[in-house]
């Protein structure tokens, strides 16, 4: 028994991932993965009220949601930017 249950399905998930990460050429790549992977510990209670013993699904869905933050983000960022250069 863990003392964090709610990490148990996250954290094999993660794990079953580390063959992955290893097979990267760049360990540059390999960073910017596994620190893609760790950030899903932000949405650990939503990957896991999927339910099911298999969480690929929602895992997947935090990852994209983590890169549409930042594509967000970045939109803002270049919004802003050219809205000084024209003002």
């Amino acid at each position: 028994m863990s003392l964090f249950p709610n990490e148990d399905i996250l954290t094999k998930e993660i794990e079953s991932w580390k063959g992955f990460a290893d097979s990267l050429q760049s360990q540059e790549y390999k960073e910017l993965f596994n620190k893609m992977l760790n950030d899903c510990y932000k949405y650990a209670i939503a990957i896991n009220a999927k339910g099911d013993p298999f969480p690929a699904e929602p895992f997947l869905m935090s990852l994209l949601l983590l890169q549409h933050k930042i594509i967000e983000w970045l939109t803002d960022q270049v919004s802003d930017h050219q809205m000084i250069k024209v003002g």
